[in-house]
């Protein structure tokens, strides 16, 4: 493995193959070691065979695959801790990696002691952990957990020190697996915070059986299947390929699947009065949605002109009292309260609600009202913001709600305070199955033509 500044690429494959040797018997591996080569004990499997690629500085790509295609021996092989049978891998910079659940951690060392031992391992010096280790801390956020032996540690006590770790090591290129799928909803918005952030400077490898989560976060995809690769292209179109074939596997090998070619279904024969097979006056698409408040423990930053004190979400009826959880359509209120430390001549106040991935759903300030109306709050003063509106039906998963209280205008503004994650919530029970939220289907019929 080398490494040249000067080039272009950050990762860069030729013809790169591993293969490992299988024995029938333990006795087998006593016996090839003895006669030298001489005679084979061993079947060959190949878990990489002959592939070749460019991953260019600030390209966002993701990997796919069925378990077993070579995914991970590929990752462990372009972060150094596996060597390839043949063929060469050049990595341009320093690469920082999440990979299997705790990989690098020693179980009887205490969460301090790998901090400085994995951090090492990227070249980082004590002195410069020193400086880093109180921000390592704060962004694992497992209390004096900390002190104790990581084999002490929950699934996602690990995760949580182990990316804190690569957050704050100046990588170059970062490979994330799929082991975030055990933090908690929290964690997981820290993180895709910390990603997407990344994406601005760097270069990054997302490994992922969730095609929505590749097509994302990443401009290029490549596609392993059977220690090759299969199909390397556009996020979009690769995911689309692989989605075709799993189904295909579920289908079985006689069913062929097609691209639809639009124009020739266009070109409707004829067609016969129209007949309702089934139809549906109203679906309903609700479900249960629970309200964790999170402010207490909420993320964020403040210049201290202005701090939110409370932030509220229920129904906006007072009349009706929530006794379990929101169901999607409902009609709900987010209150948002604030107090001024000094002089707001225009506050806003405003939140956004944002899925797993940290994608911005929906949200709403209050700018397009104190723009016509402005309101000057003085030292000391307490106000608040509500917002009515109707929940729209989300998938099933953990959402959170950011908040924040700036002043000023559209054009020239200052964030006083802003908190992601200051509410939690967590959607069960919902029919909606496709896309980022729900529609409000009226009605649906099926004809005969």
């Amino acid at each position: 493995m080398s490494s040249d500044k000067t080039e272009e690429f950050a990762i860069e494959v030729n013809d790169l193959s591993k293969c490992y040797p299988i024995f029938s018997r333990p006795s087998d591996r006593l016996k090839q070691l003895l006669i030298r080569g001489r005679k084979r004990y061993y079947k060959e499997f190949w878990a990489l065979n002959g592939i070749s690629f460019t991953i260019r500085r600030g390209e966002t790509v993701g990997i796919i695959g069925r378990n077993g295609s070579g995914k991970s021996t590929l990752l462990q092989m372009i972060c150094g801790t596996l060597n390839p049978t043949a063929g060469e891998i050049r990595v341009n910079g320093r690469v920082a990696a999440l990979l299997e659940l705790g990989a690098g951690f020693n179980p009887e060392f205490s969460g301090v002691e790998n901090v400085y031992m994995a951090a090492s391992l990227y070249g980082l010096s004590k002195e410069e952990v020193d400086q880093r280790f109180a921000a390592i801390a704060n962004f694992a956020d497992i209390g004096d957990y900390i002190h104790q032996p990581v084999k002490t540690y929950s699934s996602g006590m690990y995760v949580r020190l182990a990316f804190a770790v690569i957050a704050h090591v100046d990588a170059d290129i970062l490979v994330v697996d799929e082991a975030l799928a055990v933090g908690d909803a929290v964690f997981t918005q820290k993180c895709m915070r910390f990603i997407r952030a990344f994406k601005e400077k760097g270069t990054l490898l997302f490994v992922s059986h969730d095609m929505a989560s590749v097509r994302n976060l990443c401009e290029r995809a490549m596609w392993l299947d059977c220690g090759g690769v299969r199909l390397q292209g556009t996020a979009k179109d690769v995911s689309e390929e692989y989605l075709k074939y799993t189904l295909q596997q579920v289908y079985g090998e006689n069913i062929k699947l097609q691209t639809i070619d639009v124009e020739k279904e266009r070109q409707l024969s004829g067609c016969v009065e129209a007949q309702v097979i089934e139809g549906r006056s109203s679906i309903d698409y609700r479900g249960e949605l629970s309200v964790e408040n999170n402010l207490c423990a909420a993320n964020g930053w403040k210049t201290g002109a202005g701090e939110l004190t409370h932030v509220e979400f229920g129904l906006a009826d007072p009349r009706k009292i929530l006794s379990g959880p929101l169901a999607g359509g409902e009609l709900v209120k987010v209150g948002i309260h604030a107090v001024a430390h000094q002089d707001l001549e225009r506050p806003i106040l405003g939140f956004i609600v944002r899925d797993k991935l940290g994608q911005d759903l929906f949200g709403e300030n209050t700018l397009s009202f104190t723009q016509r109306n402005p309101l000057r709050f003085n030292a000391g003063g307490h106000f608040k913001a509500e917002f009515v509106f109707r929940l729209p039906m989300l998938p099933n998963g953990d959402y959170s709600v950011m908040v924040s209280l700036a002043d000023g205008d559209l054009v020239n503004h200052v964030q006083h305070h802003w908190l992601h994650d200051a509410i939690i919530l967590k959607v069960s029970s919902s029919d909606v199955r496709w896309g980022l939220v729900g529609a409000e289907i009226k009605g649906i019929e099926l004809r005969a033509l």
